[in-house]
């Protein structure tokens, strides 16, 4: 069996492609690349997230900033500069992207940028401490999410070239799978081993890690055969932002997508105050780090496959589905004080987590591609674009919207959460199917 005709059957076994191959949404040309596009965009997706989730936000870099004895300032900043520096400016960068007929170096290039930022980043937390560390940290943090901003972009618009409209959901599952396979993996290894540790070295290592990864994945991801696309239409971003307007004028089912997108953030916004809540619940019980990475790996793992099909037969109907899910988990959650006394433990606790990080998946995985099944192919960049910045500026919102909860309390707030979402799931019941 050659390679080619073993890559077909991995590709047919894996998205259950029947006997004739249907590439509608895209030339019969890339058709006959799907299966080798297809694993190329995987090996990098899953090297991606486990690059991620070595230096996540949310996750290792607070960890870091604390054992620099960098200020709580700075890690307050870190989420918001990672979300807020990847979406807002994608709006200005559209119609140079455009502008190209390949666009996958938009998600090549961007992707060494990280791994530079990293690379330098590595070095910064080997080196320095304090209120120095931090403002280093913090600004390579920002490069490394405006080259983020840049590949998201490119990303949608190449899967929408290259890989059928019903494969597109599947892709992203199996990525996120094995991601959280190996982030699984890694989470057990590395940071058991760090844990009560502050050792610079090995912090070092964790950094230049995801370095290294983010090298390997933009390798492969260059791999990939991109057919040229239409170029005509070419704007400069004064007339970008024009043409966003009039398309955020006249699509009122664009609309209703982005605010149902932003409702939907309502789940990983939830998601700290679970911690908090459990905190104050279970004591230092709930500490344990590796129970909330292992439970995190364990979600992605379980629920990506079946998140994928799902998308691939009905993106919409997944968004109205998780939010159903992410009303109830967090509902479950916000009435935990008031559980019968044996069902409040760490365990009852990790599960609830463990749904909480599905919903999350289950709204990533169906916006993602009900936006790239949805977006005209000629103006696809420049929907990406303008659903991305547009969510930034409710990221912006919502980092003021947390301090709510000093005011209300925790679970006060977790039932305005619950709210958000039940308008989400309102305004996801009205859009067209696609």
């Amino acid at each position: 069996m050659s390679q080619q005709t073993f890559v077909s059957k991995a590709y047919e076994l894996i998205t259950d492609e029947g006997e004739e191959r249907t590439c509608e949404s895209i030339s019969e040309k890339s058709c006959k690349e799907t299966p080798g596009n297809f694993f190329k965009n995987v090996f990098s997706g899953s090297l991606s997230k486990l690059a991620e989730q070595l230096v996540s936000p949310g996750t290792t870099l607070p960890w870091i900033l604390a054992a620099l004895g960098v200020p709580n300032l700075f890690t307050g900043a870190l989420v918001p500069i990672k979300d807020a520096g990847s979406l807002l400016p994608q709006l200005f960068v559209s119609a140079k992207i455009r502008a190209y007929a390949v666009r996958k170096w938009f998600w090549v290039i961007p992707a060494l940028i990280q791994a530079l930022a990293l690379f330098t980043m590595a070095f910064v937390v080997f080196e320095t401490k304090g209120s120095t560390a931090g403002i280093l940290i913090l600004s390579l943090l920002l490069l490394f999410s405006l080259a983020s901003g840049v590949a998201s972009i490119s990303f949608k618009d190449v899967i929408g070239k290259t890989i059928p409209k019903g494969k597109r959901g599947q892709l992203l599952a199996v990525r996120s799978t094995i991601g959280g396979i190996l982030t699984l993996a890694a989470g057990v290894f590395i940071l058991q081993d760090l844990e009560g540790r502050q050792d610079h070295i090995m912090l070092f290592w964790l950094v230049m890690s995801g370095a290294i990864l983010w090298v390997f994945s933009a390798f492969l991801f260059a791999l990939i055969a991109e057919e040229k696309g239409a170029t005509e239409g070419g704007r400069s971003p004064i007339n970008e932002i024009k043409h966003a307007w009039k398309f955020w004028k006249e699509d009122s089912n664009l609309r209703r997508f982005i605010f149902t997108r932003g409702l939907l953030m309502a789940i990983p916004l939830a998601q700290p105050f679970f911690v908090v809540l459990g905190k104050e619940e279970l004591g230092s019980e709930v500490n344990n780090l590796g129970v909330m990475v292992i439970a995190a790996g364990i979600a992605n793992i379980i629920s990506s496959p079946f998140w994928g099909r799902f998308a691939d037969q009905s993106s919409r109907k997944l968004m109205v589905w998780v939010s159903v899910l992410g009303m109830v988990n967090i509902s479950l959650m916000a009435l935990f004080p008031f559980w019968p006394e044996s069902l409040q433990n760490i365990y009852t606790f990790a599960v609830l987590f463990l749904i909480q990080v599905m919903a999350h998946g289950g709204a990533r995985l169906s916006r993602k591609t009900y936006l790239v099944d949805f977006a005209p192919e000629k103006e696809r960049p420049l929907y990406v674009s303008l659903s991305n910045t547009m969510i930034g500026i409710f990221t912006l919102i919502a980092a003021g919207l947390g301090s709510l909860s000093s005011f209300f309390g925790i679970q006060a707030m977790l039932f305005v959460f619950v709210g958000l979402l039940g308008l989400g799931l309102f305004l996801a019941l009205k859009l067209k199917e696609v």
